[in-house]
This record gives structure tokens, C-alpha cells and sequence, in this order.
């Protein structure tokens, strides 16, 4: 393993009452590519008459809500009037734009839950795009060797993703039952990142555990995997940005004065959010804006 290759270990957070491993933003990267949100739930099973999974409604702005579903179903609705349950093997994409909000709900008698849940900052340009919300029941999936693939956003090779995407992206899935041994070509201009679904992944020679990302810099051309038996790994990629992101609460942006209009916005009840119906709880309020 390189020198310049960095490993960061997620830190455990708290979504919807669910214990997750966030793998960034942390303190030691903030972003990779347009990748700015990493958010590992799960595998857990509910106990009978648990709650599950129950996040209120709450606003987005200047990026895209990505979900790959592994295990279990949630539902999803937003302002927009999308109500939209996701399954294992699909992608729920939820551009945010200018505004919008939404919510996410365990569904019944379901008490598996996996799932990778990441965002996707939008270029400066399309920061106030109308928002949207984009289901991806089918994509493109094949075998390697032992090894399946998804390709979940962007292009790989001559296999390209219908995932609505801004910028140059990459967001691949890799799974093997019985392990497996895969070599992938890089893009050079692209920063990567490496973080085990489900158990232990050997990169270049050395082991990455589960809750670990391994973070590659641009330049890197290609990169040797063995996953273990039953191991799944997700790679993320992209063009560095341009410009340092701001992140606060559910926001991001280059400017902290969006920030700091969006939260107002949201406090206030601003029309550019909608309302999000057919949910039964309180909206989520906004924490203390600090730090802007």
C-alpha cells in the first residue's frame, strides 16, 4: 500500500434512532471526488414491534441524496409528492437543487436493514437546479471471475449507469460469495475511495476491515482487490472539486451564506422547501448554526 494512500476509520453516529458508521465527512477527508456524505447502516435486524427506521422531515440543499440498498426496504417521500419504496440491488436519487425536503421510513414487517447512504455535491452551475427524485430498479451488473459487479453511478469501462449524474463520478459495487481475486483500472484524474460493506477486503496486500476507508489520491492507474469469502466493497470516485465545500446539517454549498439562508428558510417555513405529506411526526428543527 502506497504511502499516499490514507485509511480512516468512520466514526458511530445516530440516524433515525439506528447506530451508523459515517466514513465522511470526518475529520481527516471531507470529500472525495463529489462524494461528500458516507453513511454505512447496518446490517441490523429489528426486534418484533421496533420502530425501525423513522427520519422526519427535514430539507437538502445544492447536492443529491444517493441510497444502494442492500438488505431490507425503506420508503421514501419528499415535497416533491414522490412515495417511492426502495429494494435490494436498487438506487433511490434524490436531487436537491435549490430545495427540497423529505422522508424515510422503515417499511412494516420488514426487520433487515443494509444500506449505504451517500451525497453527491452538485457543481457550482447547477447548485439551483430544480429538484427531482430519480428511481433506479435496474443496472448495469455483471461477472468478473468470482466477483459481481454494479455500477451504481458513472462509467467503467465501456458499462455506463443511467443514475442521473453533474460531474465526473464514479460509484461501483463489488460482491463475492465465494471470494475473489479482481484487478480494476483507475482513473487517473479521478481521487477514490475504498470502504468494506461486509467483510475484509486485501488491497494491495494489506487488509481493510470493515467501518475502514482507504482513500487514494489522483494518479493511481489501477488497484489490486481480494475480497474474502462473503466480503462486499464499495469504490467511490471522482474529480477533486474545485473549491473547499461547506457542510452544515443537511446542507452544503461553497458559500456559507447559502447556509445560513437555507437554515433560515427552513426555520421559517420558506415556501422553496414544500411540505412533505402523507408522514405522521414533526419536521426535524435545525441544530444551533455554528461554525459558518
Amino acid at each position: 500500500m502506497t504511502q499516499q494512500w490514507q485509511r480512516i476509520a468512520s466514526r458511530l453516529t445516530d440516524v433515525g434512532g439506528i447506530p451508523v458508521a459515517r466514513a465522511i465527512p470526518v475529520k481527516e477527508r471531507r470529500t472525495i471526488g463529489p462524494w461528500c456524505f458516507l453513511d454505512h447502516i447496518g446490517p441490523t435486524r429489528f426486534a418484533p414491534g421496533a420502530p425501525g427506521m423513522d427520519v422526519g422531515p427535514h430539507p437538502h440543499i445544492a447536492l443529491q441524496t444517493f441510497t444502494w440498498m442492500l438488505e431490507g426496504e425503506i420508503l421514501h417521500r419528499d415535497s416533491l409528492g414522490s412515495k417511492q419504496v426502495i429494494r435490494p440491488g436498487q438506487v433511490n436519487l434524490m436531487t436537491a437543487g435549490r430545495g427540497i425536503a423529505h422522508t424515510e421510513e422503515s417499511v412494516p414487517n420488514q426487520p433487515d436493514l443494509h444500506a449505504a447512504q451517500l451525497w453527491i455535491a452538485l457543481p457550482e452551475a447547477d447548485q439551483h437546479t430544480p429538484p427531482r427524485f430519480d428511481h433506479y430498479p435496474t443496472l448495469p451488473r455483471w461477472q468478473q471471475g468470482e466477483i459481481t459487479l454494479t455500477l451504481l453511478i458513472g462509467e467503467h469501462g465501456s458499462r455506463r449507469a443511467p443514475t442521473l449524474h453533474f460531474s465526473p463520478i464514479l460509484g461501483l459495487d463489488l460482491h463475492a460469495p465465494e471470494g475473489g481475486e479482481i484487478t480494476l483500472p483507475l482513473d487517473l484524474a479521478f481521487e477514490h475511495g475504498l470502504f468494506p460493506l461486509v467483510g475484509e477486503t486485501i488491497v494491495a496486500g494489506e487488509a481493510l476491515a470493515p467501518e475502514q476507508l482507504l482513500y487514494l489520491p489522483p494518479g493511481n492507474r489501477e488497484v489490486v482487490l481480494t475480497l474474502r469469502p462473503g466480503a462486499r466493497l464499495l469504490l467511490i470516485g471522482g474529480e477533486p472539486l474545485p473549491r473547499p465545500l461547506q457542510i452544515w446539517w443537511n446542507f452544503v454549498s461553497v458559500d456559507k451564506e447559502a447556509i445560513r439562508t437555507a437554515a433560515a428558510d427552513w426555520e421559517s417555513g420558506h415556501p422553496r422547501f414544500g411540505e412533505v405529506t402523507g408522514y405522521q411526526g414533526p419536521r426535524l428543527k435545525a441544530p444551533p448554526l455554528t461554525g459558518l
